[in-house]
């Protein structure tokens, strides 16, 4: 993915780094600290491998994301935010999980956040 030289707004910048299905989910994932692909793989549910290297390379493009490769049998990499760009957009993910976790609740569909341990406002009777 390489970045247009044709924008209009700084929000159609923004949208073309996270557009898809996953980068949002990978991003949220590296929030507590670096991740191995295996980690990573584990942890979202419904990606193949290739789907997250193809992700993690643009995201890596894009600034937001930090790939360290580590000498040694087996090879290992692992994977993490930013300082600049990644740990700032993961302030505005975590508003998107706030709005995303509401209307789960609205819509009744708490025993998925149970599941998962995501916290959720109770509804008060």
């Amino acid at each position: 993915m390489k970045i247009r030289n044709d924008y209009t707004c700084p929000l159609e910048i923004v949208h073309d780094i996270v557009k898809g299905k996953w980068k949002l989910i990978i991003l949220f994932q590296m929030r507590k600290g670096p991740l191995s692909l295996s980690e990573l793989e584990r942890q979202i549910a419904g990606i193949n491998q290739k789907m997250l290297l193809e992700q993690l390379k643009e995201l890596k493009e894009f600034g937001l994301v930090h790939k360290e490769t580590f000498d040694g049998y087996p090879l290992h990499v692992e994977y993490s935010l930013t300082k600049e760009r990644g740990q700032e957009m993961i302030r505005a993910i975590e508003i998107m999980q706030h709005i995303g976790v509401d209307y789960m609740v609205e819509l009744g569909l708490t025993e998925e956040l149970d599941r998962k341990g995501i916290p959720y406002p109770q509804k008060s009777r």
